[in-house]
């Protein structure tokens, strides 16, 4: 599933590991672990390439300037605006193929006829939270990074949303949820893009594989009486979106009946014929 609707983001070329992308006024060429095709385009002298990200052999990398730019600017999606930043491992602060589910989320949201409360978990620097609260949403912003919170409040604000309602914490996302539990908070819709691997507060090890039908299990009992629909993400290679509807399937169908869809997300490029791939989701649905 993707999105035709960006104007200020688009895929020019893919190949070789890479792909060469047009952030609004600014050109990047970043690594791609799914690119694992040759390309007959001359991605590193392309003419207006801005900067490269150049992985190191011994871990992380950094940025190659090529040309000139700002050290941040913004681009907007429809009515969403977002803070874009190069930083450390080749992240610009926003995933455009996420826009897809943005969608999804606002229109179940605004055709709800009601306030819609929304936990999303490992919120990053919050696209999701910018679309929910621009469509009417009350939202409650979980990350462990603070700079990406802090983020997260830039981009809401740079979305021009009208008498917010966000609440942003900065917490590990599972302690967070026990406490909800014991707090007795529900909520209507929960978002969830946890990382295929991590490290608790205390050192734990952290794998999605292992991790992810326990957590929605531990998820579902914050949900209200009356869910509009639990979104779960994933980059993990390997994790298939039949595993997250079928997890979605059993813990929460079984408990609040409705339905459940599951889809590869992917962008498209200017290259005919090609497709990214850029995850999978899974969400499910009161309806």
């Amino acid at each position: 599933m993707r999105t035709a609707d960006w104007k200020d983001y688009q895929i020019i070329a893919t190949g070789n590991g890479y792909k060469l992308e047009r952030w609004k006024d600014v050109t990047l060429l970043r690594p791609d672990p799914q690119v694992i095709w040759q390309t007959d385009v001359d991605m590193d002298g392309y003419k207006g390439l801005n900067a490269k990200y150049i992985r190191s052999e011994t871990g992380g990398g950094k940025w190659q300037i090529k040309n000139k730019f700002p050290d941040e600017w913004t681009v907007s999606y429809k009515d969403l605006t977002f803070k874009i930043k190069p930083m450390g491992f080749k992240h610009t602060g926003l995933f455009p193929e996420q826009a897809v589910n943005w969608d999804k989320m606002r229109a179940l949201i605004e055709n709800a006829g009601r306030e819609i409360s929304v936990l999303n978990l490992f919120a990053y620097t919050g696209g999701a939270t910018v679309a929910c609260a621009k469509s009417g949403a009350s939202v409650c912003h979980v990350d462990s990074a603070k700079a990406m919170v802090e983020r997260a409040g830039e981009n809401v604000r740079l979305s021009k949303v009208e008498n917010p309602k966000v609440r942003y914490i900065i917490d590990d996302c599972k302690k967070f949820v026990e406490r909800e539990i014991r707090r007795g908070r529900r909520y209507d819709a929960i978002i969830m893009d946890p990382p295929s691997y991590g490290r608790g507060p205390n050192g734990e090890m952290w794998k999605l594989e292992s991790e992810l039908f326990s957590l929605v299990s531990l998820c579902e009992k914050v949900l209200s009486d009356n869910p509009l629909f639990f979104l779960i993400n994933s980059y993990t290679t390997g994790l298939q979106p039949q595993v997250m509807k079928n997890i979605l399937e059993k813990v929460i169908v079984s408990s609040h009946g409705g339905k459940t869809e599951a889809y590869e997300v992917g962008l498209n490029t200017l290259e005919k014929g090609i497709i990214l791939p850029c995850g999978n989701s899974g969400i499910w649905m009161n309806e």
